[in-house]
């Protein structure tokens, strides 16, 4: 999914437009399975949902409307310095992640055992399980080309007004200041927020070629 095209148009529909949103809306519900998960086995989140976790202890509301307000912000942005990366996909992940999670999150509470995600050994044995769904999802949701969640997209429009900076190097910047901020507010931080900070965006960018050509 390239971001940098000139010809992008806002909520554009392009060719097999059913089969993207499909995908687009598996991505996100996968991805809001595999962090509810990440949030209860406490080894750390994205940077983003770190950030919004850190808005819950101060704000009156639960960790889904507390992304989605951050969503919302960050939207701003996005539709003032490019409103061509906004689409069906910037809607379904903003609207529906948080709350997704939260729904599977008080699944996990009904129908499994009081304290099961206390234990150390179930914590790090779903540690791997979880990551892979949620790289799944996030690339299930990326290679569909429906636009991008304004978390994700201001990275791109902050590389192409300081070009002396590759997009790597930004996105990096970018994730480890929401992940030291969310730390400091109380989010949830420890070896995935390290791992998404530095790691997960090349894993996802592979996970997404393999399977673009599904689409």
């Amino acid at each position: 999914m390239n971001f940098k095209q000139k010809d992008r148009k806002w909520f554009a529909r392009p060719p097999k437009f059913l089969k993207r949103v499909a995908f687009m809306m598996g991505g996100v519900a996968m991805m809001g399975a595999g962090l509810s998960i990440l949030r209860d086995i406490n080894l750390g989140t994205d940077a983003c949902s770190c950030f919004a976790q850190g808005l819950a202890c101060f704000l009156p509301f639960g960790f889904g409307t507390c992304l989605l307000l951050f969503n919302f912000v960050t939207l701003c942005f996005v539709l003032k310095y490019d409103i061509g990366m906004i689409g069906f996909g910037t809607l379904g992940n903003m609207l529906c992640l948080g709350y997704i999670s939260d729904f599977f999150k008080w699944l996990w509470s009904v129908a499994l055992p009081i304290g099961f995600f206390d234990s150390t050994v179930v914590r790090y044995v779903l540690l791997v399980p979880a990551l892979v769904i949620f790289m799944i999802g996030v690339g299930a949701y990326m290679c569909s080309g429906l636009g991008a969640a304004p978390f994700d997209a201001l990275p791109f429009i902050i590389s192409n007004h300081v070009r002396k900076l590759p997009f790597k190097a930004v996105r990096i910047l970018w994730d480890v200041s929401f992940m030291i901020m969310g730390t400091i507010l109380g989010g949830n931080f420890g070896i995935v927020t390290v791992l998404c900070a530095f790691c997960l965006g090349p894993i996802i960018s592979w996970v997404q070629k393999k399977l673009e050509v599904l689409i």
